[in-house]
């Protein structure tokens, strides 16, 4: 049986399926990640139907309830070696990843940035969540933005993320970083945002990215290359350009916060001076 068998099932069968049912299977095929790591109650809740549907959707399709159509969708989700499958033995791969990161680079958009941003400035509140490698991606944004937005914030930086996807709130922008395999983590989060209201930013490989459902804004960066694991080369560029642009939007005001962010650093002595380092 194919590894996408259960889509493939509910793509086949949806066309058939009653009305109610073939609501529930219009959700679960644009949500099929959350179908994952959520209950039934909650995705039939979020869906507008109740719990008793995905059990009846589970019996069309063939299975004999629920939790084993989401076994199914589990471990059609299930990445084969993601990092040790990418492994290549060769002599030239410092070069061949430099040249990969370099064109990748030289594909990334602005426009879609300067979009961002502009939103972004309009948010009292900006979170920035990353997970596993994308946390040093979700660090760097929230350490520039807080520079010249003190109000910025990093999900999980001072306790378990779940504390602070409870503090979303409907004015917020929320950025999420991630690529594939996704983190569960990562897309709690970006469910959280869309479901509190919050504007999401996702800072992404692809555009089917389950943390790309339902964004406002969406930043594209190419996570493949020759090394046996993912680049982040791009994400961290759109990181920093995301962040200037962020400044650039707030004018006179961001200067004078980023003018007092470095008296502090100064007062606290925080860079070696040019003795120190003698």
């Amino acid at each position: 049986m194919p590894m996408d068998a259960p889509l493939e099932r509910l793509r086949l069968a949806q066309p058939e399926l009653p009305p109610r049912l073939r609501e529930a299977a219009r959700y679960l095929a644009e949500h099929a990640f959350d179908a994952t790591t959520r209950s039934m109650r909650e995705l039939a809740a979020d869906a507008g139907a109740s719990p008793a549907s995905f059990t009846r959707l589970a019996q069309a399709l063939g299975y004999s309830g629920w939790e084993p159509l989401r076994a199914a969708l589990v471990e059609a989700r299930r990445p084969a070696a993601p990092f040790s499958g990418r492994a290549q033995a060769r002599d030239d791969l410092p070069a061949a990843m430099l040249a990969a990161d370099a064109a990748a680079l030289g594909r990334l958009e602005a426009g879609p940035v300067a979009a961002a941003a502009a939103a972004l400035h309009g948010a009292p509140r900006i979170w920035c969540a990353g997970f596993r490698s994308c946390r040093a991606v979700a660090g760097l944004l929230h350490y520039q933005l807080r520079l010249f937005r003190p109000e910025a914030r990093l999900v999980g930086a001072e306790g378990p993320e779940e504390l602070d996807l409870e503090g979303f709130a409907a004015r917020d922008a929320v950025v999420v970083a991630s690529f594939a395999p996704y983190s569960a983590e990562a897309v709690r989060t970006a469910a959280a945002a869309r479901r509190t209201g919050a504007m999401l930013v996702a800072l992404v490989d692809s555009p089917l990215a389950p943390v790309a459902c339902g964004a406002a804004h969406l930043l594209r960066f190419e996570a493949d290359g020759p090394g046996f694991f993912h680049s982040l080369t791009g994400a961290v560029s759109l990181a920093q350009a995301l962040a200037a642009a962020v400044f650039a939007q707030g004018g006179a005001a961001a200067m004078e916060r980023l003018r007092q962010s470095e008296a502090r650093l100064a007062e606290l002595s925080r860079y070696a001076s040019d003795e120190d380092s003698r």
